[in-house]
C-alpha cells in the first residue's frame, strides 16, 4: 500500500510504497539530489528537514545519527532521505536551500558570476559560498584546500 509524501518548498506530492525510503520519492520527482555516497547514509547530499510526520518514518539508525552529527545545518527535525523509510501517512519533507558542490571545478566554472543559491559542502552541509557573493579566482584559491572526498571526511570525523 502506498503513502503520500508532500515535498516543500516546491509544493509537490508523491506516492511511495510503505517502507520505501524518502530518497526514492525525491528521485522520482526528478529533483537534483546528488546521493554522493550511493544511499549509504554517509554524506549530507540527501539531507532533508521533516516539517511533519517524523513519527511516520523509521527510527534513526546509528550510521544516520553519526552522519547527522557531522552536518553543520542539522536540526532536531533533520533526516537523511536515503535512510528514512516511510511507514505511515503525514510526512512533509522540506528540501534544504542550496546546491551541493562535488569538486572545486564546480565553483571554478562560475568565476565572474554571482552565486544564485548557497553552495554547500557535500559532507557537512556548510555554506561555502553565500547567495549574492561574487565568485572570484581568489575565492576559488581559498577553497582549493577544501576536501570534497566523502570517505576521507567521514574517517577523519570518526577519529576525532
Amino acid at each position: 500500500m502506498s503513502k503520500r509524501v508532500r515535498i516543500e518548498p516546491i509544493a509537490q506530492e508523491a506516492d511511495i510504497e510503505t517502507n520505501g525510503n524518502l530518497l526514492s520519492v525525491l528521485m522520482q520527482e526528478d529533483l537534483n539530489i546528488l546521493k554522493e555516497c550511493g544511499g549509504r547514509g554517509m554524506c549530507a547530499t540527501c539531507h532533508v528537514y521533516i516539517q511533519e510526520g517524523m513519527n511516520s518514518l523509521s527510527p534513526i539508525g546509528k550510521r544516520e545519527q553519526r552522519t547527522l552529527e557531522v552536518i553543520t545545518t542539522c536540526t532536531p527535525n533533520s533526516r537523511l532521505a536515503c535512510q528514512a523509510k516511510v511507514m505511515a501517512e503525514g510526512v512533509v519533507v522540506e528540501l534544504p536551500v542550496g546546491m551541493y558542490i562535488q569538486s572545486i571545478q564546480d565553483i571554478e566554472a562560475l568565476i565572474g558570476r554571482r552565486c544564485e543559491k548557497p553552495m554547500l559542502h557535500p559532507v557537512t552541509g556548510q555554506t561555502l559560498v553565500e547567495v549574492g557573493q561574487l565568485i572570484t579566482r581568489s575565492m576559488v584559491r581559498q577553497l582549493e584546500s577544501t576536501d570534497f572526498r566523502i570517505g576521507e571526511q567521514l574517517s577523519q570525523t570518526k577519529r576525532a
